[in-house]
């Protein structure tokens, strides 16, 4: 009886300890240190993550692009595109489009090379399913919070590229 109590008590323990650890991310979960953001996230949290993260050192630059390549408006005359390890495998596998998870990082530079805004998209299950359930930020480069959330303008926008998973960067397939 003893035995069976004993092994009872290490299972519920090692249960809970495969709980702890999944929900720390520590086995590549959803919670990821490159794809840590709140679930549903606002433009403060995210914002918080992404500078807590380091983003520009711990993301990647979008596959097949380079820093401070030419762009376009509303963006700027020249950008830079980070993408986390979900979007990354996604947009390098040609999955054709995004897994949960993704958050996408765009630094938006003047002609003359100046950041002037980053915009964001993070990929939130069920959020807005009409806008491919992306999650739209932009911020000042100090962090200040321009837009966030559901933004017409950018879902407006990017869905000119709806069958690409609203993403103009690239091609996902």
């Amino acid at each position: 009886m003893k035995r069976i109590s004993l092994f009872i008590v290490c299972l519920i323990a090692a249960s809970f300890l495969f709980h702890e650890i999944v929900s720390a991310g520590m086995l590549g979960g959803s919670r990821s240190r490159q794809s840590a953001v709140p679930d549903v996230p606002t433009g403060a949290t995210l914002w918080e993550q992404l500078k807590k993260m380091n983003y520009s050192k711990t993301m990647k630059i979008w596959p097949g692009k380079t820093s401070l390549y030419e762009g376009r408006e509303p963006h700027g005359a020249f950008l830079t595109t980070y993408v986390n390890g979900p979007a990354f495998m996604g947009v390098a596998g040609k999955k054709g489009s995004l897994p949960a998870g993704s958050v996408i990082v765009k630094e938006n530079y003047s002609p003359e090379k100046k950041l002037v805004a980053i915009t964001v998209m993070s990929k939130v299950p069920a959020y807005n399913p009409e806008g491919g359930d992306w999650f739209w930020a932009r911020y000042a480069p100090d962090g200040k919070i321009e837009a966030e959330g559901k933004v017409e303008a950018c879902i407006n926008c990017h869905a000119a590229k709806k069958d690409n998973d609203f993403i103009m960067t690239g091609p996902l397939k």
